[in-house]
């Protein structure tokens, strides 16, 4: 095993370096993304190793940069697009939900459609809205997109190579509040699937499951929870659509009581589906509903109240009080 330690940043330009060496068809396109290395200096560097031809500052066009990027992957390339911020995929939004994910269905398999769509997301870094957005759910409910997140430098390195290689469309969903965060990734290789989901930390009584910025923020919770005397289960969801309901299956048959922590609004979202499926799948070993702490329905607010919005650790420990004051 060869280790080392990075920033989640630095991660992510590691393992887009590494593609970029192993398939000459990978292409970055962008806002910024070359001389100037993106807004998150997450591309730094690689326009000068491998040039304007695979390394493209694009116009402020986000529809311009998917729609080319639809005829790239049609022709065999492999193109990974930056959304600057969350915020901005809206104006491609037509064409990811439109082309990019039903190219190869409609086509009848003759087209793949291996593209990545890396998005900032979540917030956390004291911006305002269109720079701090979830909008993980729009895609996550459409069919033909896959949806992943990272939540530690070791799976940037290698999931943002898997989501490369993949032949469907991904959304690559990066916490943008977690990427000076440093940790250890190995370069030889990673024990998981791109969209498996990771038991973090093990527990017996509530099962906790995130994704993105929110897992660090279930970690603290559980080191809290754990001085108090009770046990939970961490779960790194990693995939968003498709979601690996087994591992979550396994955990809740275990603990009989869920706890989902997510930034974006609680209604009509990931967490929601997730509460939904596993109260279907696992009714009988319930012990008390499932609970979402999730950000509220409201636009997101400015920097100074931001931390109102988003989950806490007091806030999933309030969740953990909920579920545990159920009669067994």
């Amino acid at each position: 095993m060869v280790t080392t330690t990075m920033t989640m940043a630095k991660a992510l330009n590691e393992g887009l370096r590494r593609a970029m060496e192993k398939d000459p068809k990978v292409l970055l396109m962008g806002e910024d993304i070359g001389k100037l290395g993106g807004v998150f200096r997450i591309t730094d560097g690689l326009q000068k190793d491998f040039g304007q031809d695979r390394v493209i500052d694009t116009p402020l066009a986000e529809s311009a940069i998917v729609g080319t990027a639809v005829g790239l992957a049609i022709r065999g390339y492999r193109a990974v697009c930056e959304m600057q911020f969350d915020g901005f995929v809206f104006p491609a939004f037509d064409q990811i939900v439109s082309q990019v994910a039903k190219l190869h269905k409609r086509s009848d398999g003759v087209y793949t459609m291996g593209l990545v769509i890396r998005l900032p997301f979540q917030g956390g870094i004291g911006a305002i809205e269109h720079h701090s957005e979830s909008p993980e759910a729009y895609f996550a409910h459409t069919p033909g997109l896959r949806v992943v997140s990272c939540s530690t430098p070791h799976d940037a390195y290698w999931m943002i190579q898997q989501s490369i290689e993949h032949d469907d469309p991904i959304i690559f969903c990066e916490p943008k509040s977690r990427y000076w965060e440093k940790g250890e990734v190995d370069l030889e290789g990673s024990p998981y699937g791109l969209f498996d989901a990771v038991v973090r930390r093990e527990g017996t009584d509530v099962t906790v499951v995130g994704y993105g910025s929110s897992v660090k923020t279930m970690l603290r919770a559980a080191e809290t929870a754990a001085g108090e005397g009770t046990s939970l289960e961490v779960i790194d969801l990693r995939g968003i659509a498709p979601i690996d309901m087994d591992t979550l299956v396994t955990s809740l048959e275990k603990t009989g009581r869920l706890v989902v922590v997510q930034e974006a609004p609680r209604s009509t979202s990931v967490g929601s589906e997730i509460v939904a499926e596993l109260t279907e799948r696992c009714f009988y070993s319930l012990r008390a509903p499932g609970i979402r702490v999730a950000g509220y329905h409201v636009p997101y607010p400015p920097s100074r109240i931001e931390e109102d919005y988003r989950p806490t650790v007091e806030r999933v420990l309030d969740a953990v009080d909920r579920v545990m004051g159920y009669a067994s």
